[in-house]
């Protein structure tokens, strides 16, 4: 018997994710929002094709910046609409709030959209209360909802810290959203308590600027081992010498299962 509950969010979700080996490769590129003009986004169409030619699954943007980035050649790439906004000026950037809603993501053609949501910031109240407002849109609507929780505010020492962690994934679960992002932990044991523990499937963050390509590979790599479903890699991508190149290299890694050793190997990164 064919399925036919929430069909409309299997149909596309399979637009951002790979069908085959049910992971991901998300490059987000709404940092504009927070800190305006920035290294390699400066035509946001010429990175999207870029990293849709290397195999990334989806790109994320602001509303606003949809009808410059997702164009209309290249290879077809997942949209995913980023519901949430604040900038580096304002008296708290922890504090995320709404300026998008679901549907009109759903009028730009979004396959997806996504909120982000800081555990611990003093904001946490008001940002759970939009989030669950967005999950039930989502809910009507049969869109897929990329939660972004992440461990921030006075009382986070260490955002990577597997107990802060773990708090912002199993919320993220709580709340309804059908994947989460999230910092990696650091080890593959702590990880994979966390991922394990919960119905719907984590993907890492690539956060700053990493020192070398082998480092973000290993990272990558680390948390499919540990059962992560995949990466959100912004800058650390769309800042490369050689974006196409570097997703091709991930790709490996989250839909292949290549170890990082083959992988360097055959791109022959310096």
């Amino acid at each position: 018997m064919v399925k036919t509950g929430n069909l409309g969010k299997r149909i596309r979700i399979e637009r951002i994710i790979n069908r085959v080996t049910r992971r991901t490769i998300i490059i987000p590129m709404d940092h504009g929002m927070s800190v305006g003009s920035i290294k390699g986004l400066e035509d946001l169409a010429k990175m999207v094709d870029k990293v849709a030619k290397g195999g990334a699954n989806a790109v994320l943007e602001h509303s606003g910046m949809v009808g410059a980035g997702h164009r209309e050649y290249g290879k077809d790439i997942g949209l995913i609409i980023h519901l949430s906004g604040a900038t580096s000026l304002a008296p708290d950037p922890n504090r995320k709030v709404l300026v998008c809603t679901v549907e009109r993501a759903l009028k730009m053609g979004a396959d997806s959209c996504s909120i982000h949501v800081n555990i611990g910031a003093d904001d946490e109240p008001q940002m759970l209360h939009d989030a669950h407002k967005v999950v039930e849109s989502c809910r009507v609507w049969g869109l897929p909802l990329l939660a972004m929780m992440y461990p921030r505010g006075k009382k986070i020492k260490d955002e990577n810290d597997p107990e802060v962690v773990n708090i912002a994934v199993r919320a993220g679960a709580e709340l309804g959203a059908d994947i989460v992002k999230t910092n990696y932990t650091g080890d593959i044991d702590s990880f994979r308590y966390i991922v394990k523990s919960i119905p719907v499937p984590v993907i890492i963050a690539g956060g700053p600027k990493m020192e070398t390509t082998q480092d973000l590979l290993q990272l990558a790599y680390d948390s499919i081992q540990a059962g992560g479903m995949g990466v959100a890699f912004g800058r650390n991508v769309f800042q490369a010498e050689d974006p196409t190149k570097l997703v091709s290299a991930i790709a490996k890694i989250v839909h292949e299962n290549y170890e990082v050793e083959e992988v360097l190997k055959e791109y022959q990164f310096d």
